[in-house]
C-alpha cells in the first residue's frame, strides 16, 4: 500500500508511522499544517514527500491508503474525501463526532464495499485480550465486564476537552473501552446508560469522569468507569470478567 498521513502529532509519528513501515507499506507523504513536524517524521522514517495541503495528498492518484490523525472535528470531512477519492482509510479513534456524520460514513462506506475502512482501536490486538477471547469462546453464557480506566487529569483548556475539536474524553478516547468490551462480549450492543459524575465546585471539568452501562444481545453487561480523577498509583486500565 503507497501510504498517505495526514496529521504529524506525537501518535503518528511515534506509533503510526513505525507501524505502517514495519509492516510494509510505502510510505509516501506525511502532512502537518505548519509543515513542521512532517519533514521531522519524513526525514525520519524516510517519507517521499512532507507536505501542509490535505486535499492533494487524498486526490494524489500514486496513493492509495490514507492514514488519518488529526484533531478528531477533522476526521469526519476527511474519511468521507478519502473514500470518495477511492482510497482504503486508517482513521484514528474517535471515527467522527456526531451521529450526522457516523450516518454519512456509513453510508459512503457500504456503498464502496471495495474499499477498507477501519477505525484505530488497538485494545482488541493486545495479547492478554486475545487472550482472554479464546478463554471466552468456550463459554456460551452472559458475561458480565468491568472496565476500570484510569485515564489521568487533562487542562480544561486542552483541545481534546473542547466539544467542538476534540469531542471530549468519552467520544474521543472512552471509545476505546466500549469497543473492547464489544469484541470480548461477540455480541451486539443493544442498550447505553451514561452518566458523569455530578458538578462539583472543586472541578472544572466533570464530563471527563464517566459511568457507562453496556447491555448486550447475548444477555451479557459491561461497565466502562472512565474516570481522570484516579491517583496515579492505580494502575490505567484494568479489565474484570
Amino acid at each position: 500500500a503507497t501510504t498517505a498521513f495526514l496529521g504529524a502529532g506525537n501518535y503518528a509519528g511515534r506509533v503510526l508511522i513505525p507501524a505502517f513501515k514495519a509492516a510494509g507499506a510505502q510510505l509516501r507523504t506525511v502532512v502537518s499544517n505548519g509543515g513542521v513536524s512532517a519533514v521531522h517524521f519524513g526525514n525520519k522514517y524516510g517519507l517521499t514527500d512532507a507536505s501542509t495541503d490535505s486535499v492533494e495528498a487524498i486526490n494524489n492518484p500514486a496513493i492509495d491508503t490514507v492514514v488519518i490523525a488529526t484533531r478528531h472535528n477533522a476526521h469526519a470531512r476527511q474519511v468521507l474525501s478519502a473514500l470518495r477519492a477511492d482510497k482504503h482509510v486508517f482513521c484514528e479513534k474517535p471515527l467522527c463526532l456526531t451521529l450526522d456524520e457516523l450516518h454519512e460514513i456509513e453510508s459512503e462506506s457500504r456503498a464502496r464495499p471495495q474499499q477498507l475502512l477501519m477505525v484505530g482501536f488497538n485494545r482488541r490486538f493486545a495479547p492478554l485480550t486475545c487472550k482472554a477471547r479464546s478463554l471466552l469462546d468456550a463459554i456460551a453464557e452472559p458475561k458480565a465486564f468491568i472496565a476500570t480506566v484510569n485515564a489521568g487529569e487533562i487542562p480544561a483548556t486542552h483541545w481534546t476537552q473542547d466539544l467542538d475539536v476534540g469531542g471530549g474524553r468519552i467520544i474521543g478516547e472512552a471509545c476505546h473501552f466500549i469497543d473492547l468490551l464489544r469484541y470480548l462480549a461477540r455480541s451486539p450492543i443493544k442498550g447505553v446508560h451514561a452518566f458523569s459524575l455530578g458538578s462539583n465546585q472543586s472541578r472544572s471539568v466533570n464530563h471527563d469522569k464517566a459511568t457507562i452501562n453496556l447491555e448486550f444481545e447475548d444477555g451479557s453487561t459491561g461497565t466502562v468507569h472512565y474516570l481522570a480523577n484516579g491517583h496515579q498509583s492505580f494502575p490505567k486500565e484494568r479489565i474484570e470478567v
